[in-house]
């Protein structure tokens, strides 16, 4: 089969946008294990105390990365659209938007800590940690979400290497300051914060001024409608915040089905998840890389690129999710072997990498859909995608699998539930592209 130039050109395009991102991810995931497994040294309450912070975590993050996701989307497609001077100020208004409001969630937190944990069932004694550790833990938060506008400033103007770069960097310095607070210094705990805000400040002293010496950020608003560029901003961080925030409570209900196999199938139900975790970082990556690819093609109605675009990246993501597949479908043994000293554990954990992997690159293909679709201004659409994969493809296929074949039937509902939700992303996508073929047709015949 003969490829285009063209074909070839916008793949070498997705590879170079791409490749820092994998490593990045990959980067940010080590440091936060490596975190946990420090702060596990500590003792049950110190950990006890970080499981009770993680559900607030998610809720910083889902407004993090859903600003990150309207970042890209509106800035790529004005930059398609040859107006680089907005560009410009969209940039200097997501970074005071995204302060103020991180800001103002982290100080509602804190307001609200008390009922949060009694609404967490928290037993007393995490209490006194939880008001020690709040405050340094909120600040790295707060660092951390001023890191990411400013990596989502670098991916929208078409740079990944700077974020991917630093991700790597400021990854290694946690890693290396970690230690130093939480034992050398004695801060227990808060060192684990304290950590994280001495890496991402550096981090920030270093991006900011790059971001601001390659003019993708300015203060300067003559001329930008404030009020209507705020309310572009919200029309797809809204819903994208929605997508973010359906995961952790899909995984909840899934965790609460799984329980009712036992411990056993529960530890290997999280094993399993890490593994896959692991084996989809591709596609986490990809997930970051094409948004601005295809929001300047939006923007300069190239719809024939971005369909190019997105059936190479497909088309790699199955291929490369089924290579991965057949690996850990050799290595299941080995794996859970490595992985688990418990019998009972380890045939369940080997049962679950025989037959979930193999749907990994149909859930990849979801996971890019909803991202895409956020980059194609339909922000609805992939909260909808998100929504039907957990709730109508997953989580009814994982019950009717446990409940017509018990434990080897969960892992199957789990893989036909995955493969379910990529064939499903994949048509409402192409759905929502005909929609805006046709608007474009429409508005060329207008004009003629």
């Amino acid at each position: 089969m003969k490829i285009s130039p063209y074909t070839r050109a916008l793949a070498q395009q997705l590879f170079k946008m791409t490749w820092p991102m994998l490593f990045g991810v990959l980067s940010l995931m080590s440091f936060q294990l490596v975190d946990s497994a420090f702060i596990g040294q500590l003792g049950v309450l110190p950990l006890a105390a970080q499981g009770f912070t993680l559900p607030m975590q998610m809720v910083v993050i889902g407004l993090q990365v859903g600003l990150g996701i309207a970042t890209t989307a509106l800035i790529s497609r004005v930059l398609g659209s040859n107006n680089n001077v907005r560009a410009q100020q969209l940039g200097g208004l997501v970074v005071l938007v995204g302060g103020v409001g991180v800001a103002a969630l982290c100080g509602v937190i804190w307001l609200l800590r008390d009922v949060i944990m009694h609404l967490l069932d928290a037993p007393e004694t995490v209490l006194p940690i939880i008001d020690t550790y709040w405050p340094v833990w909120l600040a790295s938060a707060w660092s951390g979400s001023m890191l990411y506008f400013a990596y989502s400033l670098c991916r929208a103007n078409g740079n990944t290497m700077l974020p991917g770069i630093m991700m790597m960097a400021t990854s290694l310095l946690n890693i290396v300051f970690d230690p130093l607070f939480i034992f050398k210094f004695g801060l227990g705990i808060n060192g684990a914060a304290w950590a994280t805000i001495a890496s991402f400040t550096i981090g920030m002293l270093v991006v900011f001024p790059l971001v601001l010496k390659r003019g993708w950020l300015s203060f300067q608003w003559q001329g930008l409608d404030i009020v209507k560029s705020v309310k572009e901003l919200g029309h797809i961080m809204a819903p994208a915040m929605m997508s973010q925030l359906l995961p952790p409570v899909s995984s909840m209900l899934a965790t609460k089905l799984v329980a009712g196999f036992g411990a056993a199938t529960v530890a290997a139900w999280a094993l399993g998840s890490r593994i896959e975790f692991f084996s989809i970082v591709v596609v986490l990556a990809l997930t970051m890389s094409m948004p601005p690819m295809v929001g300047k093609r939006l923007g300069s109605r190239d719809l024939q690129g971005i369909k190019t675009l997105i059936n190479i990246a497909v088309c790699f993501v199955l291929v490369w999710q089924l290579v991965i597949a057949i690996v850990i479908f050799l290595l299941s043994t080995p794996l859970s072997t490595l992985l688990t000293t418990d019998v009972k554990v380890q045939e369940v954990l080997s049962l679950h990498l025989t037959r979930v992997p193999i749907s990994l690159g149909a859930l990849g293909v979801c996971m890019i859909m909803v991202s895409i679709c956020n980059a194609l201004a339909m922000p609805m659409r992939a909260l909808f995608i998100s929504a039907w994969r957990l709730f109508i493809c997953f989580l009814p296929i994982l019950w009717l699998g446990s409940h017509l074949a018990g434990l080897p039937g969960l892992f199957t509902g789990s893989m036909v539930g995955n493969i379910a939700a990529g064939i499903c992303a994949w048509v409402f996508y192409r759905q929502g592209l005909k929609i805006i073929d046709s608007k474009y047709q429409s508005e060329t015949e207008n004009v003629k």
